[in-house]
């Protein structure tokens, strides 16, 4: 199995519109073959550290490095960067096995 962690910070303001559009992507990306998790997650009230106000994770669990690497160059995908990359102020994309 590979996990992912997704930090993707929004422009100033933007995290709630960029988060609008990742969540209609989510359902196709849960169809795909190999995925088995693909969702946002945002700082609890009060944590401390904190990603901040305009970040958000996407927790991710495929069945393989193919599978991830299909998903990666899927049109569904490649709509979306698209559509959101003038939201986008950076993104760092982590992958990772169990230890």
């Amino acid at each position: 199995m590979i996990h992912v962690l997704a930090i993707i910070t929004a422009k100033p303001g933007q995290r709630g519109t960029l988060l609008q559009a990742f969540k209609s992507i989510v359902p196709t990306v849960h169809a795909e073959i190999g995925c088995i998790e693909y969702g946002p997650v945002v700082d609890v009230d009060g944590a401390d550290p904190a990603f901040g106000p305009d970040t958000f994770v996407v927790v991710e669990k495929w069945e393989s490095l193919a599978a991830l690497k299909a998903h990666a160059v899927a049109p569904h995908m490649k709509a979306y960067g698209e559509r959101t990359k003038n939201l986008v102020a950076k993104r760092a994309v982590h992958v990772l096995t169990d230890a």
